[in-house]
């Protein structure tokens, strides 16, 4: 972000995001909602386009399509939903990472920086699991999504 006018935008919402941290999360579940939605279209286009060159092909995207609208229908009318996703997904990376960081550690003989790169793997895997957990809650996951937008709107002023 080099406009430092995005910048104090960002700042700005975050702030506001962290103030009413529902209203901030309604709002983002709404806006992921609304861009799922259009994958699941385009699924469901790509999917009837199909059926003539492979019937097999067609149904498969036709059904992902079908999934993928539920959810993003889901996402839009449901902030609880967008929560218990956005915690699912940071356990799912959390468990990759310390796994990650294990096999690192474990293969400390052969590369060289493989002791803080494993410890730094555990870390952050922890990290994100703790994160995944206040995410459950959609009032701890407004404010994390606001400190978020501040950190990134202060860190483009001094890009």
């Amino acid at each position: 972000m080099k406009n430092p006018v995005l910048a104090l935008l960002a700042i700005i919402l975050g702030l506001l995001v962290m103030a009413f941290p529902l209203a901030g999360l309604v709002a983002a579940g709404v806006l992921t909602g609304f861009v799922v939605l259009m994958i699941a279209i385009w699924l469901l286009i790509v999917g009837a386009s199909q059926m003539d060159i492979s019937k097999t092909a067609g149904i498969l995207n036709v059904i992902l399509g079908i999934i993928v609208l539920i959810v993003g229908i889901g996402l839009i009318f449901s902030p609880a939903l967008f929560a218990f996703l956005t915690a699912f997904l940071l356990y799912i990376v959390g468990i990759f990472m310390i796994a990650a960081g294990i096999i690192a550690l474990l293969s400390r003989n052969t590369y060289k920086n493989a002791v803080w790169a494993g410890i730094l793997g555990i870390v952050l895997g922890l990290l994100y699991i703790i994160l995944g957990t206040l995410a459950f809650d959609p009032v701890y996951l407004g404010i994390l999504i606001g400190a978020w937008l501040i950190i990134n709107g202060v860190l483009a002023l001094f890009e």
